[in-house]
């Protein structure tokens, strides 16, 4: 998933970031709601995770604004308010989850996978395309009882073709889907990303699915 990354303790940001990064996520991390507010204008994002107590503009504000722009894509509240008021204003200002600080990364990780099953795309834990089974718990796909692992940016790029089946998705997509806030890619990653996943797909007998639409961008074509 492509995820929103607010806090302004860089002591909790980066353990956070490092986390939901090591098991498959994209994370833009980012201290203040001044850059946040840019970036939800910007990219359309899987799941929000917001600090309550942000400077200049809160965790709640950001949530109010994402609400009344439309989106719809699950918020997280990370705040060290804990009363039955203060939940109550956290989800009635949009948010779909609550976590008290001190944050426990285990419990975070679990609540976030829960967040991300409610797209109609997954079931359960695995992500499924006709018959193409993408596993975000061991990071594999698997076709036709045949399975291959991924590495991690595989697994990011693979997570999104699948959500955008039959669309030609342009270099600046996919580099904005994998590359979080800041983190530049070397001018060749996506072409040497995209080479490895067609290595990986030809092991489960996929291969020509990935198809390259010259000069734009890449494109997840279902041949079944």
């Amino acid at each position: 998933m492509l995820i929103l990354l607010v806090e302004d303790d860089t002591d909790q940001l980066e353990p956070i970031r490092a986390a939901l990064a090591k098991v498959g996520h994209t994370v833009d991390a980012v201290e203040d709601g001044d850059t946040a507010q840019w970036l939800m204008s910007q990219k359309d994002y899987d799941l929000l995770i917001l600090d309550w107590m942000l400077p200049k503009v809160s965790g709640i504000q950001l949530c109010r604004q994402y609400r009344n722009s439309g989106k719809t894509s699950p918020v997280l509240m990370l705040t060290a308010k804990d009363t039955t008021q203060d939940k109550v204003i956290g989800l009635d200002a949009g948010a779909d989850d609550y976590l008290v600080k001190p944050i426990d990364i285990i419990e975070l990780l679990a609540r976030v996978r829960a967040l991300g099953r409610r797209s109609p795309l997954w079931q359960s834990d695995t992500l499924t395309l006709s018959s193409l089974h993408l596993d975000r718990n061991n990071l594999t796909i698997t076709k036709d009882n045949t399975t291959t692992q991924l590495s991690g940016r595989e697994f990011q790029l693979m997570e999104y073709l699948m959500r955008h089946p039959r669309q030609v998705l342009t270099y600046t997509q996919i580099e904005q889907a994998l590359w979080g806030w800041g983190d530049e890619p070397e001018s060749n990653a996506i072409t040497t990303l995209v080479r490895r996943l067609r290595q990986r797909l030809q092991t489960v007998g996929a291969k020509d699915w990935l198809e390259n639409v010259y000069g734009i961008g890449y494109r997840l074509n279902i041949s079944e």
